[in-house]
């Protein structure tokens, strides 16, 4: 039986979250921010759209709660967030599945006639 996550693709969000992770654990406005600004802005995950993909992110076991707390000039309810294993994995994987997919596209975009096959 085939393995399931070998065929899961990544939400663009999904995809930024686990790329923004792989620098650093972040908070849930420091990871927005990022995700805007490596975007150039074509991603702006509001509030609840963010959390909601962490959580679900958190429930797929890509993304963990990390036990780094907050400083003293933070607020107290920040929580950090770090990409497990399985999050880097599929990362790997779906930067792999869009190279292969820029691969095929670049060459019929340019207008090569012998890249229809």
């Amino acid at each position: 039986m085939p393995d399931n996550d070998a065929f899961r693709t990544l939400t663009p969000i999904s995809l930024a979250i686990l790329l923004a992770l792989l620098e650093e654990e972040r908070h849930g406005y420091a990871l927005m921010k990022e995700v805007e600004a490596r975007s150039e802005g074509r991603l702006r995950p509001g509030t609840g759209t963010l959390y909601a993909a962490v959580q679900r992110m958190m429930e797929e076991g890509l993304v963990a709660q990390s036990a780094r707390e907050p400083g003293p000039a933070e607020d107290a309810r920040r929580r950090y967030y770090g990409i497990t294993a399985a999050g880097r994995s599929a990362a790997e994987s779906e930067v792999a599945r869009l190279a292969r997919l820029v691969e095929w596209a670049e060459p019929r975009l340019a207008g090569d006639p012998g890249a229809s096959r």
